[in-house]
């Protein structure tokens, strides 16, 4: 018989103690065995505690606050200077280079894939290193560019938007994972009891072609606590949050009781943790009756800061406006807060489309930064910045100096990060010399490409980046795990790893 350790101890008690209470109540039918069959690791949590996994080390970051650009922002027209493709304007991309790898059925039918060269200036922001470039695009990103580490070498297996947005947000391109959020939420908890430990903000924008699925912030197979709550920039803060016309909060509270106690009486009857998750959330909805309004309140702000984000900030909805509702979501101590902005998406008409979305998140971006860093908050927040992926060196359709497209492309891509425990004012990787492929510091593309399975220093894969991001908050990314089905589940699955290199 094997040596069992005091973690396999207890999860042996854990299954068993599932299973005497599984045949104990066998009359009740196949449902009670399909209830239990769910159960995992957690069910010893029968008094309702949050599982202690705890810091696993120092943290550098007490929270993260995520700007996603869905869509996938222009690496090329962005961070990503490459002055040599102006010489090749309209040339077919060298074979070489692309190697054959994977594009997309939307240019697959072109006879040619001619090289497009971005249409932008690029200035260099000075620091202690070689300096960052910074496109014409973002003018107020670059006053802040000194609190950036812009990785140029990040990079993805997926190539279409819905399996890229749920890999990078998920860890698995296949539906149901937990988010990265919940599984900070599930790891670490809530330093704000009337708030919770994820929230998330939809920005508007002029593109919003796309769809974000809830599973994006979902829970998966943790607890359903865990999940981000979405904040609504219309109508109720939170749907369903407000009491119907006639239900006072004095009813609202002998409802919740009533709830409750029959929840509980579920829980000692079944020992099923989502009860308890169940009874959690309605708790938290009744606190939140009274917090959120008072967040969602912008009137207290200075004018000092309306300046900083800009006259679209005290417009509710808008990218600015959910920057300034992160900075006072940090300030209350929620540990994971993220906003969406749709419509980077540019296979057409990417001139248009990007100086509209540059237009909405520039002065956001960069105000958010300035405003942590005058509160004393930089410190010990992680900003981060990017998109499932980047976009092609070739151009989609009709290339002109005026207009063109790009398509999807995973295999080198623009991120960047601040403050929370990273380097300021540094640039990390590099692509060759069409920003299409991942390359050495002289710029010759590495071949074979980095994978996740094969690691190469410089890079810095989507598992890396969430191993980095759990890592700064205290987390070892190998060791928070969840058993579900037989297994035990990670963020980052048998991979990743914690990019010392970007880190003070």
């Amino acid at each position: 018989m094997p040596t069992m350790n005091a973690s396999s101890l207890l999860r042996e008690h854990d299954l068993n103690m599932t299973r005497r209470q599984l045949f104990g109540r066998s009359a009740l039918g196949v449902g009670t065995a399909a209830m239990a069959q769910m159960l995992g690791q957690d069910s010893l949590l029968a008094g309702g505690a949050r599982p202690e996994v705890g810091m696993h080390h120092e943290a550098k970051a007490k929270r993260v606050i995520y700007l996603f650009m869905s869509g996938g922002p222009s690496h090329h027209d962005l961070w990503d200077f490459k002055p040599k493709m102006q010489a090749m304007f309209g040339q077919d991309m060298p074979e070489h280079i692309r190697d054959g790898q994977r594009i997309t059925g939307m240019t697959s039918g072109q006879k040619t894939l001619p090289v497009c060269p971005s249409k932008y200036a690029f200035s260099k922001v000075d620091n202690h290193q070689d300096g960052v470039w910074v496109s014409e695009l973002l003018p107020y990103t670059a006053k802040v560019v000194k609190e950036l580490c812009v990785v140029r070498s990040t990079f993805t297996e997926a190539i279409n938007h819905d399996p890229a947005i749920t890999y990078i947000q998920t860890g698995s391109q296949i539906p149901g994972r937990p988010s990265l959020g919940a599984w900070l939420s599930y790891g670490l908890g809530s330093t704000n009891e009337n708030l919770p430990g994820y929230v998330v903000m939809h920005a508007q924008s002029s593109f919003a072609e796309q769809s974000l699925f809830g599973r994006l912030w979902g829970s998966g197979f943790l607890p359903s606590d865990h999940q981000g709550v979405l904040m609504r920039s219309q109508g109720d803060a939170v749907l369903y949050l407000n009491n119907p016309a006639g239900v006072t909060r004095r009813d609202r509270r002998a409802q919740l009781d009533a709830l409750m106690a029959l929840n509980q009486a579920q829980h000692e009857r079944f020992a099923d943790p989502e009860i308890l998750s169940r009874i959690k959330q309605h708790e938290m909805a009744y606190r939140m009756q009274m917090s959120v309004p008072e967040l969602m309140d912008l009137s207290q702000e200075s004018e000092q800061t309306f300046e900083l984000y800009g006259e679209e900030a005290r417009k509710p909805g808008t990218f600015a406006a959910c920057c300034l509702n992160a900075r006072r979501l940090a300030e209350r101590g929620v540990r994971n807060i993220q906003i969406f902005h749709r419509g980077w998406d540019a296979h057409n008409n990417l001139p248009k489309e990007h100086e509209s979305q540059c237009r909405d998140i520039d002065q956001g971006s960069a105000a958010l930064i300035m405003d942590l860093k005058q509160r004393g908050l930089l410190k010990d927040t992680l900003v981060v910045w990017g998109g499932e992926f980047g976009r092609t060196a070739y151009c989609q359709g009709n290339l002109t100096h005026k207009n063109y497209g790009r398509d999807h492309h995973p295999r080198c891509f623009t991120v960047w990060m601040a403050g929370g425990g990273v380097k300021p004012g540094i640039t990390y990787g590099h692509t060759d010399d069409y920003g299409y492929n991942i390359a050495d510091a002289d710029g010759n593309p590495l071949f074979p490409q980095p994978t996740k399975e094969h690691w190469v220093p410089g890079t810095m894969h989507i598992h890396d980046l969430n191993a980095t991001i759990l890592h700064l908050l205290g987390i070892d990314h190998r060791k928070l795990t969840y058993r579900y089905q037989g297994r035990d589940f990670r963020l980052t699955d048998v991979h990743g790893h914690v990019m010392h290199d970007l880190l003070v």
